[in-house]
């Protein structure tokens, strides 16, 4: 068994428990455990790392902890580049094609109406969420943190926020996508991009009163749906306009 001191930082201090949060303390790890291994037993995803410094050295996720370590543990950085120091991955973290579990369909539906390539279904299962995120090569975002911890997850974001606008605001926050939204570019029912069509193919395809007010249509020629500028962008136009601020636009 090895004994060493460990220090979280930021928002990863939120998995642990209160007497060891922003506060170095000794944990005692099981004979040659990896340094991913421990700090999952703390019940931190080791999605949610992205830098690992064993004294002081930048080491991966395979580091066998020793007696005495001292270890760091930093969350995903939005402003500081720290690319000469990650060695956690073999690829960066921050992909915009994301897959969301079962119980985000909401913030999935405004990752489409924002523009990102974003995976949901009801009825997916844990395991089709690893494995499609591992074949596709995409960010799982769960409040699962069993799910995130799985040894084939190399990608995700456990999404702290309740209500569906706080979810969107988190993630386009902490993974820093502000000057990536495309709003409306998706179709929201089957995540295929959508067509930009004119007012008279828009005539043949939705209500009159609809093509008589609008100008702007789109279609999914996938599922055969057709969007104009209602509803949605008046119910997101705080959250527009707050990342157009973002990105400076």
């Amino acid at each position: 068994m090895a004994v060493a001191e460990f220090r979280f930082y930021e928002e990863l201090n939120d998995f642990l428990a209160p007497e060891r949060r922003k506060r170095a303390f000794e944990h005692a790890c099981a004979r040659r455990a990896t340094v991913k291994n421990a700090i999952e037993s703390l019940g931190v995803p080791h999605t949610e790392v992205e830098l690992i410094l064993a004294n002081r050295q930048s080491v991966d996720f395979s580091y066998i902890v020793r007696d005495g370590d001292h270890i760091s543990v930093y969350p995903q950085f939005e402003a500081l580049d720290v690319t000469p120091l990650l060695r956690v991955r073999g690829r960066p973290l921050r992909n915009t094609c994301f897959i969301a579990d079962s119980h985000l369909g909401a913030l999935a539906k405004y990752l489409r109406i924002l523009g990102f390539d974003t995976l949901y279904r009801n009825d997916f299962s844990d395991r089709e969420v690893v494995e499609i995120a591992a074949a596709e090569r995409r960010v799982i975002l769960s409040r699962d943190r069993g799910l995130l911890m799985h040894r084939a997850v190399t990608h995700g974001c456990f999404v702290r926020a309740v209500r569906p606008l706080a979810q969107i605001e988190e993630v386009l926050d902490r993974l820093d996508l502000h000057r990536a939204v495309q709003p409306f570019t998706r179709c929201l029912l089957c995540n295929q991009p959508l067509e930009v069509i004119s007012r008279e193919e828009a005539s043949r395809r939705v209500p009159p009163e609809t093509a008589q007010y609008y100008d702007d249509f789109r279609a999914c020629r996938t599922c055969n749906r057709t969007y104009w500028p209602g509803s949605h962008y008046r119910r997101l136009s705080a959250l527009l306009h707050r990342t157009a601020n973002h990105s400076g636009t």
